[in-house]
């Protein structure tokens, strides 16, 4: 009896030990590469996505366009390696047809508004109309704009609504990979432009709140697998986590708005 109990005591430690090895063998390392719109979401979120499936997110930061050495485009065309790529919607379908994204793996996350700021204590400017917004823009001394996708609609197409084009080309400025309203808490400009999720979690700034409906631009994040990716099922099992109801409260709480799973937008 002694010795059956022996056995069965080594046996059953030989299977625990095996079910550990193969746990610790199926966990993989995550790389992503993330533009700034839902960094203080996806920050939250990460611990819990790790706890829960033992894998380890590896993160890369920066724009989802332009040529900043941090750029998303610019990391993938000098080989850094990725798995999962979240970015603003047709910068990530830009990166399908050149090939660093696998087609048909777009997964549409959020909806993000656009919205003003000013540094802390500083004099909160009318913006609920269109001339409201003109009349405050032509009276600063300086604005900001991001060099991604909310600051290629306001340099592009805001000013031009509101009939201000020629008296901003002076005194507005896009602003590389450093998010705007740190240029606006440290008073290197009165008002600032950028999506409302990446303003939240700067010191130093008040937020005035999101443009007009007539004047706002949504902006849409995605994810998609990178085409390098060497773990493309823990890559598509982030951005399941990502879009789950369970991510619903942390996405809010940062500004954004959830895109409900399998809407197109």
């Amino acid at each position: 009896m002694m010795r059956i109990s022996a056995n069965f005591r080594s046996l059953a430690f030989g299977l625990t030990a095996a079910l550990l090895l193969a746990g610790s063998a199926s966990a993989a390392e995550v790389r992503v590469m993330i533009s700034g719109g839902l960094s203080a979401a996806y920050n939250a979120l990460v611990p819990e996505f790790e706890r829960q499936t033992g894998n380890k997110v590896i993160t890369a930061f920066g724009p989802s366009m332009g040529t900043t050495v941090n750029a998303i485009p610019v990391r993938l065309e000098r080989g850094e390696p990725a798995d999962v790529l979240i970015l603003v919607g047709y910068a990530l379908e830009d990166l399908t047809k050149r090939g660093k994204a696998v087609a048909g793996s777009r997964v549409d996350l959020v909806k993000s508004p656009i919205g003003i700021c000013v540094k802390s204590g500083a004099p909160k400017p009318d913006i609920s109309s269109a001339d409201s917004i003109k009349r405050a823009l032509l009276a600063a001394k300086s604005v900001a704009y991001s060099d991604s996708a909310s600051g290629v609609y306001v340099s592009t197409e805001l000013f031009q609504k509101l009939g201000i084009a020629d008296a901003m080309k002076d005194k507005a400025r896009k602003i590389p990979a450093t998010p705007v309203a740190e240029i606006v808490a440290r008073g290197d400009a009165e008002i600032g432009f950028q999506q409302i999720s990446e303003m939240l979690p700067v010191p130093g700034v008040d937020i005035v709140g999101p443009l007009p409906t007539d004047l706002q631009k949504i902006t849409v994040y995605s994810a998609g697998i990178a085409t390098m990716s060497k773990e493309p099922d823990a890559g598509k099992a982030l951005i399941k986590f990502l879009a789950s109801p369970a991510a619903s409260a942390a996405l809010l709480k940062s500004g954004l708005e959830p895109i409900p799973a399998g809407t197109t937008n």
